[in-house]
């Protein structure tokens, strides 16, 4: 026997949620293919977990609707869904083994007794864990904790399954680890996976898409690669990774192309985004950013006033007309003294406008 599910799609029509006067969902519509690990990324506060609660049944919306495999659900109770969640804080009973842990929702929806014990060997085999079965979860690492967790979810065999901060209990190392546990399990599984995370790093580390919200909205949603590297304004860019935003002078538009100046010496070919000639914002990387110690070089000139070593890689701020850059060094040769006189310039990928002006 294995743990097999039916995974299914899921997907928000408009979706609010409030709170009395407090809007915690905000006319919110998207859609997760079935099979894909996708991420509801974003600040605290902003509807993540909200949103995931509606997936589970744990709220109902206010309007809109939500959809599982093609099936309404709106009004249904969490257990009519067929979801299962895994929650940041575990929630494993303390007075129960791990078996017990893993099994007790079988036991609870009446499946037979030689089936439940199949189903939840199987889980704990699947996340690493056989033999572990007669231990409490106090006698578990935190790691160890969480994939009881995961195996207590994955034997109900869901349609869908929901992660609300997984990770966060976890130290960075471990951290590293885990996500790198559940992302091969639900791909291995062929589950479709909604993910709640305020990590960035954990996102990009997971997902098939994610979508960062903002403000009970999103403000926008895609594969890892497109956000990290063309972000839509300003929160996108801050939020995923570093970014430096400069003011840039759009001057022409050529096909899919447009001539950008930045300061007075710099001019770069990039994707206009369809933004018009006149003042844009330019997101800039951190490890886009070349730092030439040449004065004959061409670039913005500058002066560095940090310098951080950090083994990978060289962390420099640097003062230039247009304000502080931000540097992540990754290719140095030699550490740059601060005070240093320097001419930035600017790689091809990591370097894109900003879509949305006011921000």
């Amino acid at each position: 026997m294995s743990i097999k599910g039916q995974a299914a799609a899921v997907r928000f029509d408009g979706v609010s949620k409030h709170y009395g006067p407090v809007v915690a969902v905000d006319r919110i519509s998207f859609e997760v293919q079935t099979g894909d690990l996708v991420t509801l990324l974003g600040p605290s506060g902003c509807g993540k977990t909200t949103t995931l609660r509606l997936i589970a049944g744990l709220e109902m919306p206010t309007s809109g609707s939500v959809f599982i495999g093609g099936d309404d659900v709106s009004r249904l109770p969490a257990s009519a869904r067929d979801v299962s969640m895994v929650f940041q804080s575990y929630a494993l009973f303390p007075h129960m083994t791990v078996f017990e842990n893993v099994s007790y929702g079988l036991s609870v929806s009446g499946v037979a007794k030689a089936e439940t014990r199949e189903r939840a060997e199987e889980g704990l085999k699947l996340v690493g864990l056989s033999g572990y079965g007669e231990r409490l979860p106090s006698e578990l690492s935190g790691g160890q904790q969480q994939r009881v967790a995961v195996a207590r979810a994955l034997v109900l065999e869901p349609t869908v399954l929901l992660f609300d901060e997984p990770l966060s209990n976890l130290d960075a190392k471990l951290r590293r680890r885990v996500r790198e546990e559940i992302r091969e399990l639900q791909q291995s599984l062929g589950l479709t996976t909604v993910y709640v995370t305020h990590d960035q790093e954990e996102a990009l580390a997971v997902s098939d898409r994610i979508i960062v919200m903002r403000n009970a909205e999103i403000a926008q949603e895609g594969v890892p690669t497109e956000l990290y590297e063309a972000p839509r304004d300003r929160f996108v860019a801050d939020f995923i990774g570093d970014a430096n935003v400069l003011d840039a002078e759009l001057l022409d538009r050529d096909g899919e192309q447009a001539t950008i100046r930045v300061g007075d010496r710099v001019e770069l070919r990039l994707a206009h985004r369809d933004l018009p000639t006149g003042p844009v914002k330019l997101a800039v990387r951190p490890e886009a950013v070349i730092v030439r110690t040449s004065e004959e070089e061409a670039g913005l000139p500058g002066t560095v006033s940090k310098s951080t070593y950090l083994g990978s890689h060289v962390e420099y701020t640097v003062d230039t007309p247009l304000g502080e850059i931000f540097v992540a060094d990754h290719q140095f040769d030699t550490l740059i003294p601060t005070g240093s006189s320097v001419r930035i310039g600017f790689r091809d990928r990591g370097v894109t406008l900003l879509e949305r002006r006011e921000s």
